[in-house]
């Protein structure tokens, strides 16, 4: 079980088949819970509420008037002051010990994800948002748009069903799928046994569509370069403030479905001024998957993503020949000065 979320730990399937070859064996294996994030700065007129999640606190962010009239009303705020135990004969001490371990073991899975992919030039997304946000059908218009420009992988995670991946390998991009079984959520562990069954190419796009939660994944350092979170227009506006850990973790918010603004209940400029007060970095794309509407700027913006991974990785590759450079030219200095 995970420590940190509660979350199930029955085993983890993998089940990967490429677009142009057969079936792979089905991998089980049990995997270490997530690292929680960090504490976040408050924006003006907000203040956090630290969760201990072991020696890391996971802000929680609220605005003062709701925050005192919740008070005021006699709610209950269980994101303040010392975690609970739940297992029966363990202290709360004990429980952050053994999750300070796990998230010691999950960070280093993280580092080792993000060397590898910095390495071969890979540039790795992750994708989280609520259920029913429209992530698969965003993947699937991205890659069809994408197809033959640019070298692209996905991994699928869902606690059950392959009904995504199958969605995915339709379009002929290879796809493994992640099951995560009671798992609210993928971890770094899982991401490095899926990057290597899937035999991920370098200098390519590695899109990870997360297990649909805003909760537990805002916290999951997989080693991907940024999270994009996606937020429909059928959800409410203040989802920013409700989940604040998820959209202060991700780099980019794309607000799907705007196709769907004329029928529906949501104000669209409340909804980016609270996803800004809880990120004030937080890049935003409002786009249609289904009718094509913001799509361009969202493939410039992964292309670019892209170039950068490449220029990074040429970076590291010239310096490393750089170094090796001097250390032979030492080397040979040295076998001179031996040989007088």
């Amino acid at each position: 079980m995970c420590n940190a979320c509660g979350c199930g730990g029955d085993e983890v399937r993998m089940e990967e088949r490429r677009a142009s070859a057969g079936a792979l064996p089905v991998i089980d294996h049990r995997t270490p819970a997530h690292p929680a994030a960090g504490p976040a700065d408050a924006p003006s007129g907000m203040h956090l509420h630290g969760h201990p999640h072991g020696s890391r606190e996971e802000p929680v962010v609220h605005d003062h008037a709701h925050h005192e009239a919740g008070h005021a009303a006699g709610d209950l705020h269980f994101g303040q002051g010392p975690a609970h135990a739940h297992a029966p004969g363990m202290s709360q001490q004990r429980m952050i010990e053994i999750e300070q371990d796990v998230l010691a073991v999950n960070d280093r899975h993280a580092q080792g994800n993000r060397r590898w992919l910095a390495d071969h030039g890979v540039f790795a997304l992750n994708l989280v948002s609520s259920p029913g946000s429209g992530k698969t059908t965003l993947l699937v218009h991205t890659l069809e748009a994408l197809k033959g420009q640019l070298r692209v992988a996905v991994i699928e995670g869902d606690q059950q069903t392959t009904r995504d991946a199958e969605r995915i390998r339709a379009t002929g991009i290879p796809a493994l799928q992640i099951n995560t079984g009671k798992g609210c959520h993928l971890d770094a562990h899982m991401l490095a046994h899926a990057i290597e069954r899937l035999r991920v190419e370098d200098d390519s796009l590695l899109m990870i569509e997360n297990v649909g939660n805003l909760v537990c994944p805002a916290g999951f350092d997989l080693g991907e370069a940024h999270k994009v979170v996606v937020l429909s227009v059928t959800e409410g506006e203040d989802k920013p403030l409700k989940y604040p850990n998820m959209f202060d973790a991700a780099s980019l918010m794309i607000l799907n479905k705007i196709d769907l603004l004329p029928y529906v209940d949501f104000d669209v400029e409340r909804c980016l001024e609270h996803a800004r007060r809880v990120n004030p970095r937080l890049a935003v794309i409002q786009l249609s998957a289904r009718t094509g509407e913001g799509m361009a700027q969202w493939l410039d913006w992964l292309r670019d993503g892209m170039s950068s991974a490449a220029r990074q990785r040429s970076d590291s590759v010239a310096a490393l020949r750089q170094r090796v450079a001097q250390l032979e030219a030492a080397l040979a200095a040295v076998q001179s000065r031996q040989a007088d």
